[in-house]
């Protein structure tokens, strides 16, 4: 099948977007054969695309749609002038996440999540990263996994999973307790089953030491597994520095690194993922260092950060939107930012690009020129979604 009559955002180097203006894609089973100028195109049956752009299909690498419950109450307290610590430390935030899933099954899980996945999905995502986190024991974070994986059974799509059980410390636990009863354990038991892509954590005040996050991944390298890390959102502990000193995939929100930050992560090869719905919801104002890891070459992705308290955002093409009018990213640093520069955050390199060899992941997009993709908010042009060689919305 050869994709003609469309603008091509392949999303490579050279120039802006690795826009083919009159472009066309060859496709042989769930892959991309060739891609080019539609003068030069190869012989086959051709489909007519009416001048649409396509794209990559977009990739989510940072969410947590498995949970239960809700967190509107904390909507409002925020409003009324309670702060994100201050509700967490009074047993709210992640904790009364922790409560509801905790009560629910993996067929519960699988079903709440749904919804949320498909508001994804309308919106021409073919990869969606998902984190354990709201379980805090070792049952609750597997059955949180288990959910995850069960998510490709119901919609096509592909899941990446991280494990983050070092997440909260449960009420009334020992922080260095809990990482050695419960998360390292768990972490273990997750590898055993194949449920786990990656490992994350929450270094923070409120949360975990950069030393007790090291525990975690001083395990996640003994068993192979790549690291990544929530850091840097609230405050300086130096988290960031500690997932690039393991070589991680990517440091996540990011709000409080420093330029030496960015320096260590360039070396590591991690990327920064900025996460605007929570810098939104939380009334944040202190900026990631965008400049700064524009000057020292670190890729820099966009997610939804789709959960149930500081990111009760399901639209990632709005997280693009925000991500220029929050964080000053250009429409080109954006689309990368959903595209090639996730596939990087989720170490996947058969997707996110537009390539020879590539997988078949595309979207169709009833616009002429990628900008609009950011331009527009509350707006979905969304044509077709292929996954794997296939139209499948």
């Amino acid at each position: 099948m050869l994709l003609v009559n469309a603008t091509v955002a392949t999303m490579g180097e050279g120039v802006p977007y690795g826009l083919i203006p009159d472009g066309a894609v060859l496709l042989e089973g769930d892959r991309v054969a060739w891609v080019g100028p539609r003068s030069e195109a190869p012989e086959a049956e051709a489909r007519d695309m009416g001048g649409r752009l396509i794209t990559p299909a977009l990739i989510d690498c940072h969410t947590h749609l498995v949970h239960a419950g809700d967190r509107a109450r904390e909507f409002e307290l925020r409003l009324e002038g309670a702060s994100y610590e201050q509700i967490a430390r009074e047993g709210g935030g992640i904790l009364s996440t922790v409560t509801a899933t905790r009560a629910a099954s993996v067929d519960d899980l699988v079903a709440l999540a749904l919804p949320r996945l498909d508001a994804l999905l309308s919106e021409g995502v073919a990869v969606v990263e998902v984190k354990s986190g709201y379980g805090l024991t070792i049952e609750a974070e597997l059955n949180m996994l288990r959910a995850a994986r069960a998510l490709e059974q119901h919609r096509p799509l592909r899941i990446i999973t991280s494990f983050l059980a070092a997440h909260a410390v449960p009420p009334g636990a020992d922080a260095d307790a809990y990482i050695d009863e419960v998360c390292i354990p768990a972490l273990h038991q997750a590898h055993a089953e194949g449920l786990v892509d990656a490992v994350d954590g929450f270094c923070e005040g409120i949360a975990f030491t950069p030393a007790q996050i090291e525990r975690v991944f001083e395990v996640a390298k003994a068993l192979g597994l790549p690291v990544k890390l929530h850091a840097e959102q609230l405050s300086h502990l130096g988290g960031t520095e500690l997932v690039a000193r393991y070589g991680g995939l990517s440091s996540d929100h990011v709000e409080y690194a420093t330029e030496a930050d960015a320096r260590a992560m360039a070396d590591a090869g991690t990327v920064a993922v900025l996460l605007p719905g929570a810098f939104y919801t939380l009334h944040e104002t202190q900026m990631p260092p965008v400049d700064a890891f524009r000057a020292h070459g670190v890729p820099m992705a966009l997610a939804t950060d789709a959960n149930p308290g500081s990111s009760p955002m399901f639209s990632l093409l709005l997280a693009v939107n925000m991500g220029c009018t929050l964080f000053r990213l250009t429409p080109e640093e954006a689309l990368r930012g959903v595209t090639v520069n996730a596939a990087k955050a989720l170490g996947l390199d058969d997707c996110g690009q537009i390539a020879a060899g590539n997988r078949a992941d595309l979207v169709v997009w009833d616009v002429k020129q990628p900008a609009e993709l950011a331009y527009r908010f509350g707006f979905n042009p969304l044509a077709e979604r292929w996954v794997g060689g296939e139209v499948v919305a």
